[in-house]
């Protein structure tokens, strides 16, 4: 049986010491036969490294790696090219001299690796000698290929100033990568986000995007073929329908892909858990929702125009850029209106929508036991059909935020705010919850369904009618007439800022 190459992003390892492969390499062939400068943004723990790794093993001619791939009869393997990788991934790095520091490391080690010493002072200066002295000893253009590219930038965005040195400090060594074009065979840079032109790469605007290039959707990621075919050995009794559930869904305009992450643990473990998510907390991620207000429950169907979809930089940090560019949210749709794209983007399966309303909850509540406590009590409500229940839940758990969060901010006076940490608590639960479901005479808040029940929730902040009016609304709307003939629970409740609790609750069957 092949081995599951957990952890591993070396091509060399994985096909000379038995483990399984997913044969990426036509999407080598392509980039190599289409053009010579390309960009690529994927989430973290996506694949990008190996890939980066496979062009490397490409390029320096190595052929005996790939016996039997794709690549093997789809490439000049009678030619050789010097490969410079620069790899930004490990470490983080908190100021611009260990930056620095860093890029002089790598460039004196690729040099030492052809038997070079690098003479000139100055990063550009020392990157353009390296480059001209390999294409001089070789007599062969250079590739130059850059994993996590952006990574001292995203390690630092919560100190803009220092992720603004970071920005400068890396541009100092891209800008010098244009006017090496006459010396260079192939350049690729990777990473998680996608900076502006303007503010990385304004001297290498030549790049290809090929991030949403429908191409090379696949090229990271398993696609269910894949899966199937490349780990048949161990998928003996596994429930491939709740594998997808958990782990497929990612798209970047084209075939759904697994997170390769994901699928490793889960079929070494055979247990169904968060295994991507918890690899790296957003912590950054979630502070930004939180100062920003972002209204959670709509990120299961939000519209991004394409520019909003695409800009990111360290001054106009959105919310949910940020949220599609690390894989928290992925395009479910695309649409051609007034003459640009649009895109509705989504959760890309169970484990992030479940995730991130947790690691929300966390934030809010760091009383873990207090949180767990309201999490049980509101479960043990909605497994017993009990809504009046929830009241003393919901009042125990919302009792357990923090005083100091209220502070400086008017987060208590939101309605969006209740909602968004009442829909939190449910989709945390891994029950279906919608938000703000539209019927032909409005939209309610919040749609619970379980066991083939219904709960339909709708929120006010000073209501001062211990929640009727709430319930009120949801009656006089019809809110509940799309479900008629299954059982259906009505539930007002009523906020109060000045408490920052719940200040009325009423509920009714219909």
């Amino acid at each position: 049986m092949k081995k599951l190459p957990i952890g591993l992003q070396n091509l060399r390892e994985m096909r000379t010491e038995g483990y399984a492969y997913v044969d990426k390499t036509p999407f080598v062939a392509q980039l190599a036969e289409q053009g010579k400068y390309y960009f690529l943004a994927r989430p973290r723990r996506f694949g990008k490294s190996l890939f980066v790794d496979t062009l490397a093993e490409a390029f320096a001619g190595n052929r005996e790696l790939f016996a039997g791939l794709y690549l093997e009869a789809h490439w000049d393997w009678s030619r050789s090219y010097p490969v410079l990788r620069f790899d930004f991934s490990p470490g983080v790095l908190r100021s611009r001299e260990e930056l620095d520091q860093r890029i002089i490391a790598q460039l004196d080690e690729l040099a030492h690796r052809w038997s070079l010493t690098l003479t000139r002072d100055g990063i550009p200066s020392r990157f353009e000698e390296l480059v001209l002295r390999l294409f001089e000893t070789t007599g062969q253009p250079v590739v130059a290929l850059v994993d996590e590219y952006d990574k001292p930038i995203l390690d630092n965005l919560q100190d803009p100033e220092q992720a603004r040195a970071m920005r400068e400090g890396l541009r100092n060594l891209y800008s010098v990568i244009k006017r090496l074009d006459p010396h260079l065979k192939f350049v690729l840079l990777t990473g998680v986000s996608k900076f502006s032109k303007v503010s990385l790469f304004s001297d290498l605007n030549n790049l290809k995007d090929i991030t949403l290039d429908p191409r090379v959707a696949t090229l990271c990621g398993y696609t269910e073929p894949e899966l199937t075919t490349a780990f048949a050995e161990h998928l003996q009794g596994v429930d491939l329908a709740e594998v997808q559930r958990w782990y497929n869904g990612y798209n970047f305009l084209g075939e759904p892909v697994y997170n390769p992450f994901d699928i490793l643990l889960y079929l070494d473990s055979r247990q169904f858990k968060p295994y991507w998510f918890e690899s790296g907390t957003p912590s950054f991620l979630i502070e930004l929702m939180r100062a920003r207000q972002v209204y959670l429950p709509t990120l299961e169907n939000l519209w991004l125009e394409e520019e909003l979809l695409g800009r990111f930089d360290v001054e106009t940090i959105e919310p949910e850029t940020l949220l599609f560019q690390t894989g928290y949210l992925t395009i479910h749709e695309q649409l051609w209106e007034f003459d640009a794209y649009r895109y509705r983007l989504g959760y890309p399966n169970h484990e992030v929508r479940v995730s991130l309303p947790r690691a929300v909850l966390n934030r809010y509540v760091p009383d873990l036991m207090a949180k767990e406590q309201a999490r049980n009590h509101i479960a043990r409500a909605l497994k017993q059909d009990d809504p009046a229940a929830l009241e003393s839940a919901f009042h125990a758990f919302f009792a357990s935020i923090p005083h100091n969060w209220y502070r400086k901010n008017d987060l208590a006076n939101y309605e969006g705010y209740w909602a968004s940490l009442v829909y939190c608590i449910f989709a945390a639960l891994g029950v279906e919850t919608r938000a703000e479901e539209v019927s032909h005479r409005g939209q309610v808040d919040l749609v619970i369904q379980y066991q083939g029940r219904i709960w339909l929730l709708e929120f006010k902040v000073d209501g001062g009618s211990d929640g009727q009016k709430a319930l009120d609304q949801i009656k006089i709307k019809g809110y509940h007439q799309r479900y008629a003939g299954q059982p259906v629970t009505l539930i007002g409740i009523d906020f109060s800022a000045e408490q920052r609790n719940l200040s009325g609750f009423a509920w009714e069957r219909v």
